[in-house]
């Protein structure tokens, strides 16, 4: 399995993502659905990644954004980074695809100096899986972060990156 850059103007990672969106709707109210289209997954500030097989096929995806830069120094704010887009394509799961991105992330999160990494995920049971596998990676329940609210429809997780953690 390759973890690696990608764009997400693919046409098999645009369809991979679409079938996210599609899930997100069938599972949250709109206005809780927080995933980003392909459009977002191309800002300034997002590095997406796909895995895919020796052959290329492609096996799921994930991005980091970043919501506040690392900064130098002591006593300034340490850098925030968020996990978004996470998706493993259906004939994938179970084959480490989520584990392998996830791990990648966060490499990435830190060679950028982050003190932590949030994301938001779903309370509903069709989001279970995404919760063990945040838990397994060290995970914890936090308050909304950025831009987030409070939302009966959205479950908060942080992970300390700091050295001391």
């Amino acid at each position: 399995m390759i973890v690696a850059p990608d764009s997400p103007g693919r046409a098999d990672v645009r369809a991979l993502l679409a079938e996210h969106l599609s899930d997100m709707h069938a599972t949250s109210p709109a206005e809780s659905v927080h995933a980003l289209d392909v459009g977002a997954l191309l800002a300034p500030g997002v590095t997406f990644l796909t895995a895919r097989d020796a052959d290329g096929a492609l096996l799921g995806c994930g991005a980091l954004k970043e919501l506040a830069p690392a900064a130098a120094g002591a006593g300034r704010p340490a850098g925030h980074g968020e996990v978004k887009s996470m998706r493993t394509a259906r004939g994938a799961r179970g084959r480490g695809v989520a584990t392998a991105v996830l791990a990648r992330l966060l490499d990435v999160a830190r060679e950028r100096g982050y003190a932590r990494v949030s994301l938001e995920t779903g309370p509903q049971e069709f989001f279970a899986p995404a919760r063990r596998l945040y838990a397994r990676h060290g995970f914890e329940p936090c308050g909304p972060f950025d831009a987030y609210g409070p939302d009966p429809y959205s479950v908060f997780l942080t992970l300390d990156l700091s050295p001391a953690a």
